[in-house]
């Protein structure tokens, strides 16, 4: 298990979150007295990099095999720039 400090946890994030990703588990200190721990998931994987949604499924789903015209395109593009205008 690896120990890391409250100040390495704010600056260094990102090497912690390298550690959980290679199941390393990490006791956070404060002023060396142990507050807390980060533990690796070790469930089926979702939430990890191979858990991402399928977005193309998801799309053919929605549209199916519809193809835009580009003036389709450009209506829908001018109508949601004119819902942020409100």
């Amino acid at each position: 298990m690896k120990t890391v400090s409250v100040r390495d946890v704010r600056n260094s994030f990102s090497m912690l979150e390298a550690w959980l990703a290679e199941g390393e588990d990490i006791c956070i200190e404060r002023r060396g007295q142990p507050i807390g721990l980060l533990t690796a998931w070790k469930g089926d994987g979702a939430g990890r990099k191979g858990g991402l949604p399928d977005f193309a499924a998801r799309r053919k789903a929605i549209w199916g095999n519809r193809v835009f015209t580009a003036d389709e395109v450009a209506t829908m593009r001018a109508d949601e720039r004119a819902g942020e205008e409100g």
